[in-house]
């Protein structure tokens, strides 16, 4: 398993002819979400920019993988531009600079998979239909996380660099090749937002 980096400024040497690979976490901006969380999202997505030019002095992006999306070119970015404005709008200008966007999923594997994540938020009143519907989710995410570092390892080739954007969790638990150097992107405002979340979950309680 690689060896992931929490670094915003990779040294160009150290990293030169490696393949690497820049994980970002995606965050969604909701239109009904309130005007304060809103503003961190787009803050956010800033500073994910900036970073990312940053660490682009050890290599500059040549692949762009993004969650959910089993098309690449010019369908997978209809895709993310229905999906999510803000990773929209980061993947179309580093395409615009001569990156290419990549399929990521299998579609048949990402539906099932997300038909279980589903399963799982649905209360349950049997222990043992829990329990196999865990094991069908557990078995889906497994075979999708496999499927997307084969997909990452087959179009990254030597010396390049490549990145990822999705969710933190899922990411943390694909296992990529030990040759490809990890960084994640963890700008100041991932910090916010996930203390606003708190703050809003515990007021949820409280009332």
């Amino acid at each position: 398993m690689s060896d992931q980096i929490k670094i915003e400024k990779p040294s160009a040497e150290r990293y030169k002819g490696k393949r690497k690979l820049y994980c970002i976490p995606l965050l969604y901006s909701e239109k009904e979400a309130q005007s304060d969380y809103l503003e961190m999202i787009s803050r956010y997505w800033d500073e994910v920019e900036e970073q990312v030019k940053k660490m682009e002095k050890a290599g500059k992006v040549n692949n762009i993988y993004h969650e959910a999306i089993y098309s690449p070119g010019e369908d997978g970015m209809s895709e993310i531009e229905k999906l999510n404005e803000e990773s929209y709008k980061l993947v179309k200008s580093k395409c615009e600079k001569g990156a290419e966007l990549q399929s990521l999923e299998d579609k048949d594997l990402f539906y099932e998979f997300m038909d279980w994540r589903r399963c799982m938020i649905t209360p349950f009143n049997s222990e043992k239909v829990f329990s196999k519907v865990l094991e069908f989710y557990r078995d889906t995410s497994k075979r999708r996380y496999v499927h997307i570092a084969k997909r990452i390892d087959e179009t990254l080739k030597e010396g390049e660099t490549g990145m990822l954007i999705m969710n933190e969790e899922d990411r943390s638990n694909i296992q990529f090749l030990s040759d490809i150097e990890i960084f994640i992107v963890h700008p100041p405002a991932l910090a916010d937002i996930q203390h606003w979340i708190r703050e809003q979950l515990k007021i949820g309680k409280e009332t």
